[in-house]
């Protein structure tokens, strides 16, 4: 009801003149009330909560006039496949005769294509498993991985700048497939563990596993032909390395050194797999509006703003509460978006380039509802040049400056911090680049399509970092983050202002966002496309 008035003045709104637009504190706080509400049980993809709120955005959206950003309406339905463990049954792998159960020692994730397979093979252990010259990693030198399973450290030698680290990362599984293995265990080292135990590592990967469906009907599955597989902790990596010619705790002392590069060698006997899974399958939307641009040429060309719609859902009761309200995370992100997309609305100006503003589903599933919006776009002859993504904005204090995580990738980071440095906020770089969070969040399906991106939060200055850090130790991912928060809602208001403001220079800019001239990311997913000088 509250954003009726809008809807039935839009075609006025859009012919008027431009006026000042009001970013409303009150707006944002009923917006982040309703979503992250317990009526709405913790938004997880694919329940009831989850498409309550998928139809409270889709009816916010027609309210401000959008226009509907598929050909069949507001949803564009992304198909999954959920794999589950089967109760009673566990997944084991089998090292050196002992039989380790998922869930304990080792995890084995249910998978949606080896429902009930029973192998053993050869293990190589490969180092980190990565090849890269420029920071002299070559691990699988002298090493044939063929027909067997590698065994590989978790993540990369910490002098690889951590972006980079964690695009190489991605490309593990590519390595192993083009080595010709059908297999890879994991395993958690120290320096991980460090940062996120053992029980937290298995209470987040307890959740049954979604991969949406391709075309062809397939589950989507990087490398599908690494048929075997897991993560083992240090315990099992003992057992592992038993006999060999460097004992696990050998490697772990060697890898405490950040430029280590191990070397590999072949592992004695066989490892074993039972890997069990049931399937189901289920859908789940991501939520489309589009402001049509009004430059004939222009209008072709995409600014896109993204904030997952999901959370966590219903989880075992922590202090009498179950519900993962998911307040900052991402309700907080969601309605920074509608208010930047009514204040396109109320200015009286259509932008030159379309601008789309998505609610994404299954962000928390590993940005899956991106990377299926990323594969199958749903506006036919459009491009789309630049994302600007809205993911977990700490609204707690009045702040200052604003992190454009990737900023210094493209010259989408120019384009922040010309917007915003009118109105007394300056942009600033990364503060936490060891997170690498630039390829964590849903951006990071667009940047692997080649589009300038970045993902914007509140920033470090004053009180920032204290409330950062709060809000992480405290209530990220945790059944706390909800409306008993100290949210300053007249910081909500102006991060919405920030966040129109760059919306708005990237959508009016005469010319669209380019990579920078060597930059590792433009160079790995956008070779072709014009590049920027620094």
């Amino acid at each position: 009801m509250r954003r009726s008035m809008p809807f039935l003045l839009t075609a006025c709104a859009l012919a008027a003149p431009v006026h000042a637009q009001t970013f409303s504190a009150d707006r944002i706080r009923a917006d982040v009330a309703f979503l992250a509400d317990d009526l709405l049980e913790g938004r997880d993809a694919g329940t009831r909560g989850y498409d309550l709120a998928a139809r409270w955005v889709a009816a916010e959206f027609e309210a401000l006039g959008l226009k509907p950003g598929t050909a069949s309406g507001w949803y564009q339905r992304v198909p999954f496949v959920l794999a589950k463990d089967i109760p009673g049954s566990p997944s084991t792998i089998t090292i050196n005769g002992r039989k380790l159960i998922s869930g304990q020692d080792v995890i084995v994730a249910p998978s949606p294509l080896y429902t009930n397979l029973t192998e053993s093979a050869e293990a190589v252990f490969v180092g980190y498993g990565l090849e890269d010259s420029r920071y002299n990693l070559d691990d699988y030198r002298g090493l044939d991985v063929r027909g067997k399973v590698v065994v590989a450290l978790y993540g990369s030698p910490g002098d690889v700048p951590s972006e980079i680290a964690a695009t190489l990362n991605d490309r593990k599984s590519d390595i192993a497939v083009a080595k010709g293995a059908i297999g890879m265990v994991t395993i958690a080292t120290p320096a991980i563990l460090a940062r996120y135990p053992w029980a937290k590592i298995q209470e987040s990967t307890s959740k049954p596993r979604l991969r949406w469906i391709q075309a062809d009907g397939k589950p989507h599955i990087e490398n599908s032909r690494l048929r075997l597989g897991g993560l083992i902790n240090p315990a099992a990596a003992t057992e592992l390395f038993k006999g060999t010619q460097t004992s696990w705790e050998e490697l772990a002392k060697q890898i405490g050194d950040k430029a280590a590069r191990p070397r590999g060698f072949a592992l004695p006997g066989k490892i074993g797999f039972e890997r069990k899974s049931q399937l189901d399958r289920m859908s789940s939307p991501n939520v489309i509006g589009v402001l049509p641009g009004s430059d004939p040429a222009l209008s072709k060309e995409v600014v896109m703003l993204t904030a997952h719609l999901d959370h966590d859902g219903i989880v075992e009761p922590k202090n009498g509460d179950r519900v993962m309200n998911g307040a900052m995370d991402n309700a907080a992100g969601i309605a920074t978006m509608l208010e930047a997309a009514r204040a396109f609305v109320e200015s009286g100006k259509r932008p030159k380039r379309s601008v789309m503003f998505v609610a994404l589903t299954a962000e928390e599933d590993g940005l899956l509802g991106s990377e299926y919006l990323a594969e199958y776009p749903t506006l036919a002859g459009h491009r789309t040049v630049a994302n600007v993504n809205l993911d977990m904005p700490i609204l707690t204090y009045d702040f200052q400056d604003v992190i454009a995580f990737g900023a210094e990738h493209s010259t989408v980071g120019k384009s922040v911090a010309n917007a915003i440095s009118a109105i007394g906020v300056k942009s600033s770089p990364d503060p936490i680049p060891e997170e690498g969070l630039f390829t964590r969040s849903d951006h990071y399906s667009f940047v692997k399509k080649g589009v300038p991106s970045v993902m914007l939060s509140t920033g470090y200055a004053g009180p920032g970092k204290a409330a950062a850090e709060n809000f992480l130790a405290k209530h990220y991912h945790a059944v706390s983050d909800d409306l008993r928060q100290p949210f300053n809602w007249n910081a909500a208001a102006k991060f919405a202002r920030v966040n129109y403001l760059i919306a708005r220079e990237l959508a009016d800019a005469p010319e669209a966002p380019r990579w920078y001239a060597g930059d590792f990311f433009g160079e790995k997913f956008a070779k072709g496309a014009p590049k920027a000088a620094r």
